[in-house]
């Protein structure tokens, strides 16, 4: 097969059993908490994100991240000028660990002890012939504030998730800005923007079975957000291969030096891609892209 032939099968999402089984273990997590006792009584949302949400997920990695997200209590930023009282909120003697134990139990309570397995951040619920792996992640809303009000002079904030590590470092996420963005530029190029995405972890899974040093450790998230910061015009070309040729040429470029790609966000537009917080580098990425061209012979 040519590369063309390749990039436009790698271009596909997971077949009709492969999804089915996705949407079975995002709705038996659903149920799970649903059918809990204690956790019926708080304001809880229960949603699909990532890859799965997104429909960026490949045959080989078709396990689905679900967010369990607690509005009750959650944890706050303000700016310097707003203060806890001013945005009309109080403090809560809930904590985060007493709702992630409580998560686990109607986990174990719904599939079995030896069906989930505790890690630092999420909840692994095992697969089977029916459901694929689910990484059930606790987390709390989180509202970052902003001096701006709306036209009831409640002051406007952003809402992400935020959760605790056993280990206790915090994680903030923006899932649902995530979602939007991803939807809003696949629609402004003609729904390519998610088919390159499939193609370059595609790519990175073949790199990674050949042993490629640089395909190692390759968030597929990365992934994401370097094709993300590739300009629209880009996915308008012919073919698939001049697609992916410009999009490697494109960010390959752009992160030579920290300069080029400093002000480069995630989907979300609400972190930034390469700073000190996040669990990969810059260099890491452009090494990637650089044997990812020379594996591709571009």
């Amino acid at each position: 097969m040519s590369w063309e032939d390749t990039f436009q099968s790698w271009s596909t999402g997971p077949g009709t059993t492969e999804q089915e089984r996705c949407d079975n273990a995002v709705r038996m997590v659903t149920e799970a908490l649903n059918e809990d006792s204690e956790l019926a009584r708080f304001n809880i949302s229960v949603f699909p994100q990532g890859s799965y949400r997104a429909r960026t997920n490949i045959r080989q990695d078709s396990d689905v991240d679900v967010c369990v997200m607690l509005k009750d209590t959650f944890f706050a930023e303000y700016p310097a000028s707003v203060t806890q009282a001013m945005a009309g909120n109080s403090g809560s003697s809930y904590r985060y660990s007493d709702f992630k134990n409580s998560v686990e139990r109607a986990l174990v309570r719904k599939f079995g002890r030896d069906q989930v397995s505790r890690g630092k951040k999420a909840f692994d619920v095992h697969a089977n012939s029916y459901r694929v792996d689910a990484d059930v992640v606790p987390t709390f809303e989180y509202r970052y504030y902003t001096e701006k009000r709306d036209t009831y002079g409640q002051f406007l904030y952003h809402s992400g998730v935020k959760l605790i590590t056993d280990d206790y470092q915090s994680i903030i996420n923006w899932p649902e800005q995530t979602y939007q963005n991803g939807l809003n530029k696949n629609s402004d190029t003609g729904r390519i923007y998610k088919r390159v995405i499939r193609i370059l972890k595609r790519l990175r899974n073949d790199m990674q079975e050949n042993r490629i040093t640089a395909a190692e450790d390759i968030a597929s998230f990365l992934i994401e957000s370097l094709v993300w910061n590739t300009p629209n015009e880009i996915f308008s070309r012919s073919t698939y291969t001049d697609v992916v040729t410009g999009v490697l040429a494109h960010t390959f470029d752009s992160t030579i030096t920290q300069e080029k790609c400093v002000e480069w966000g995630e989907v979300n537009e609400l972190k930034y891609l390469f700073r000190e917080t996040q669990p990969w580098t810059r260099e890491q990425a452009n090494n990637f892209l650089d044997a990812a061209w020379d594996y591709v012979g571009l």
